[in-house]
């Protein structure tokens, strides 16, 4: 698997260094340590199985063999920080066009859709101290081959490529086509150029493009924020990732960090 992923990549660091493992508890845990340890950056940790995989707010993530579970080790400066997430997603949503054909739409602020299902989970860990990011880990789970049924507790919620398509898809095109356009959009980040003709910087592409592909808004939603909810329409997010929620009474309020679940209209 490391030979396959890094032979003939047009990357210039993401995905040129390549720890992998047949199973593993969790790829975040071990590009943590390896972080720590001053890896290179660019450095992903790969594994064929996760046993003990976890998204956002302590859920627990499914990763069994047939699906892509990897995590990204990235040297962001504080500035670029609120946009790895965007980045993350949007290189996971280019990717399932390119190879599947599928339509993919976000769900605030890190979950990838098809026809309402999650296919697709990203989580961003980082350290900071101070001003300064020690390190970041973008850490994505996706289900490439996957049969649902064989799940039940994630039937009702989740899907599969595999499951749409009715075929399997290549676990390693996958990977790489995501590694290729997580560095594109990164670098372009980081130098301030372009990604679209239509901005003038890349921070405002990358965040007008991840706008421009969440399902969430305009929906009644409800935000759990800490201990704290919230229920109106999700009305716009800001260029720093939060979710401007228009609640009931009229006013708007911003969840920066919390979870959204979107609730129907009616």
């Amino acid at each position: 698997m490391p030979a396959s992923i890094t032979r003939n990549l047009t990357t210039r660091f993401i995905g040129q260094r390549v720890i992998y493992f047949p199973s593993l508890a969790s790829t975040m845990d071990i590009a943590r340590q390896e972080a720590q340890k001053g890896a290179p950056e660019g450095t992903i940790i790969v594994v064929e199985e996760q046993t003990a995989g976890r998204g956002r707010v302590k859920r627990a993530w499914i990763s069994p063999k047939g699906c892509v579970a990897f995590s990204i080790i990235l040297y962001p400066s504080i500035a670029h920080l609120p946009y790895l997430i965007m980045i993350a997603s949007l290189a996971a949503v280019r990717s399932i066009k390119e190879i599947t054909g599928l339509k993919p739409e976000i769900k605030w602020p890190n979950d990838i859709l098809i026809k309402g299902k999650k296919v697709c989970g990203i989580l961003i860990e980082n350290e900071i101290k101070g001003a300064n990011v020690e390190y970041a880990v973008i850490g994505i789970g996706i289900n490439v081959n996957l049969n649902v049924a064989d799940f039940l507790e994630i039937m009702p919620i989740a899907t599969s490529l595999s499951d749409e398509l009715g075929k399997e898809i290549s676990r390693l095109d996958m990977i790489r086509h995501i590694l290729i356009e997580i560095e594109r959009l990164y670098m372009a980040l980081q130098a301030g150029e372009p990604v679209r003709r239509t901005s003038s910087l890349a921070g405002e592409s990358v965040y007008e493009e991840w706008r421009d592909c969440l399902a969430t808004l305009g929906k009644k939603v409800q935000a759990s924020a800490g201990k704290i909810k919230y229920e109106g329409i999700a009305e716009s997010v800001d260029r720093d990732g939060s979710l401007l929620l228009r609640l009931d009474d009229g006013s708007l309020t911003r969840i920066v960090a919390g979870d959204v679940s979107l609730r129907n209209q009616g």
